[in-house]
């Protein structure tokens, strides 16, 4: 019987700049009496990677420029704050009804360029991406490799709103040790009609399925997927990111 599990793994304490994530998330499997097993999938949330790595921004110390002023009196933000996005960005996409949509510097299309103040202090500081996702992934699964031997793929995360459909969904932004996408192009389907187009964005389901474990407001920001399916490799988020002159919606 095919299974796949979601485990959210609880304990993880507030995480400051500094500190050593992969320990802590070591230390948390364990004490849930868990170990990493082979075939094993970690999924880290952004947040916690972000807050370990010191990408924090008090609004206080950000002098808005003239047209970040022009903006949030446009969309209603504060204009600090529309700086600290515009910073992060490296072109605006759209700009209407209170919503700034951005490219980042590492090639996502998303609201406010990723920045976030949302579960990260009563101190008013806002989050923002790492500066570089995979590599962010990658030391998380050597930290692993070194502590445990075994080798498990890392996927960081980030909740991405989708263009035609409500709600928001978790994606990766990160990936270490896995292939980001599964090709079946030159593959038969069951009727045996040859696959030409078929890729699934595989590291983006699996980032979907641990929002089931983590959830929004509940705390947990590690999750283990046990058996499923991917296809090892170094991979990069960036793979998962389409090329200009192929989005037929830029």
């Amino acid at each position: 019987m095919k299974r796949i599990e979601v485990i959210g793994i609880e304990g993880i304490p507030e995480v400051s700049p500094g500190d050593d994530l992969a320990d802590l998330i070591i230390r948390a499997v364990r004490a849930e009496g868990l170990e990493f097993l082979p075939g094993d999938i970690l999924v880290v949330t952004q947040k916690v990677v972000s807050k370990a790595e010191g990408r924090l921004v008090s609004p206080d110390e950000v002098e808005p420029s003239p047209f970040a002023v022009e903006v949030g009196r446009m969309l209603g933000k504060d204009p600090r704050v529309v700086e600290v996005i515009l910073r992060e960005a490296s072109r605006i996409v759209r700009m209407d009804s209170g919503v700034l949509i951005t490219e980042t510097k590492h090639g996502f299309i998303c609201a406010n360029s990723g920045v976030d103040a949302s579960n990260v202090s009563a101190s008013g500081r806002l989050l923002l991406l790492p500066e570089d996702p995979d590599a962010s992934a990658a030391r998380i699964r050597a930290a692993i490799m070194r502590a445990t031997g075994v080798e498990v793929p890392v996927i960081i995360s980030d909740s991405f709103g989708r263009p035609w459909r409500e709600g928001i969904v978790n994606v990766a932004i990160g990936v270490s040790g896995m292939l980001p996408i599964l090709n079946y192009r030159g593959q038969s389907d069951s009727h045996g009609v040859t696959l030409r187009v078929t890729q699934m964005a595989i590291a983006d389901e699996i980032a979907s399925a641990s929002e089931l474990a983590a959830g929004k407001v509940d705390g947990i920001p590690v999750v283990i997927i046990r058996g499923g399916c991917y296809v090892k490799g170094e991979g990069s988020a960036r793979e998962l990111l389409r090329e200009p002159g192929k989005d037929l919606f830029r």
